[in-house]
């Protein structure tokens, strides 16, 4: 018998005036999974985990968080999930040990000198302790967050873009440590704009708009796309993009590094505008991978090309 779903909710619907900021979003994730979730500013993304978390009552729509009702036990869902924030929201003239213990007390953890200290030794914070949060550099500020967030044992959480601002360690360094969590059963539904730590989750799901667009592994959306990309090599790169940009078969057209992306939905189109572009001096054009930044920016213009509200 399969295990419920630690999130299974469908149709969440959340408006603010007249602006709906969260449209008919269905979204299930099951125990030990690492759910990438993703999308443009604006896309709904933080009102969506603050829909699952509890802190914010759906309009419209249904399902469960760990089993319990999205509308009916808010209350009960917060005491069961950790929620990390974009900004990092401690008190910046307390030290450490100082911050996790207000937490701990917020979350009656007895005894709480037992939580704090092996909160401190399994995220590697011991030999900080006594450091004031507000002197922590952007990578120990995000493992102090994340203490904070998996001291009283929760079962789900929900991190909202937790590496901005992080340097490449310290994001190798949380992912890391998101992993292990993982593999000790904990669910994580994180929000990235990466496509670096998206490729690092299990499944993704990508928003625009309000809507949920697509959802799968990264070689299940990537395939589910249907695009097709050429890759271009050769001089004056500049010249070959404004001589594609906008011809019949031509999508995209970006700069990766020392070579271009060209991407389109119909591989025979696509290579057709090429055609007489690879007959240029020094130019070679050849079939490519399509990125999975590639499948998001095509995601991001659809629902703008057809003049829908965010």
């Amino acid at each position: 018998m399969t295990a419920e779903p630690v999130i299974a909710v469908r149709g969440l619907t959340k408006r603010f005036g007249a602006r709906t900021v969260v449209d008919d979003v269905a979204l299930t994730v099951h125990a030990g999974e690492i759910v990438g979730f993703l999308g443009p500013n604006g896309s709904g993304k933080t009102t969506t985990i603050r829909l699952i978390c509890g802190l914010l009552t759906p309009d419209r729509g249904e399902g469960t968080v760990l089993g319990l009702d999205v509308r009916t036990q808010s209350a009960l869902i917060k005491r069961e999930v950790g929620y990390m924030t974009q900004r990092f929201s401690f008190y910046e003239d307390l030290t450490i040990a100082e911050n996790l213990t207000f937490v701990a007390r917020l979350y009656d953890l007895d005894p709480v000198e037992a939580a704090v200290n092996e909160t401190l030794d399994h995220l590697g914070l011991a030999s900080r302790r006594d450091q004031l949060a507000g002197t922590l550099s952007g990578g120990w500020k995000q493992r102090l967050a994340l203490a904070a967030c998996i001291m009283h044992r929760p079962r789900l959480l929900l991190l909202d873009e937790p590496t901005a601002g992080v340097d490449p360690k310290a994001r190798r360094e949380f992912w890391d440590e998101i992993h292990r969590l993982a593999q000790g059963g904990l669910t994580v539904l994180v929000s990235t704009h990466y496509m670096d730590e998206a490729e690092r989750c299990h499944r993704i799901a990508y928003i625009a708009y309000g809507r949920m667009l697509a959802g799968g592994t990264v070689d299940e959306v990537v395939a589910r796309s249907g695009l097709s990309t050429f890759i271009v090599r050769g001089p004056d790169l500049g010249a070959v993009a404004a001589l594609v940009e906008g011809r019949d078969g031509v999508e995209q057209v970006a700069p990766f590094g020392a070579t271009l992306h060209v991407v389109g939905s119909d591989p025979d189109r696509l290579r057709l505008a090429l055609q007489d572009v690879a007959r240029l001096p020094g130019i070679v054009v050849e079939p490519g991978t399509t990125s999975l930044e590639d499948v998001f920016i095509q995601l991001m213009a659809g629902p703008r090309a057809k003049g829908d509200d965010a």
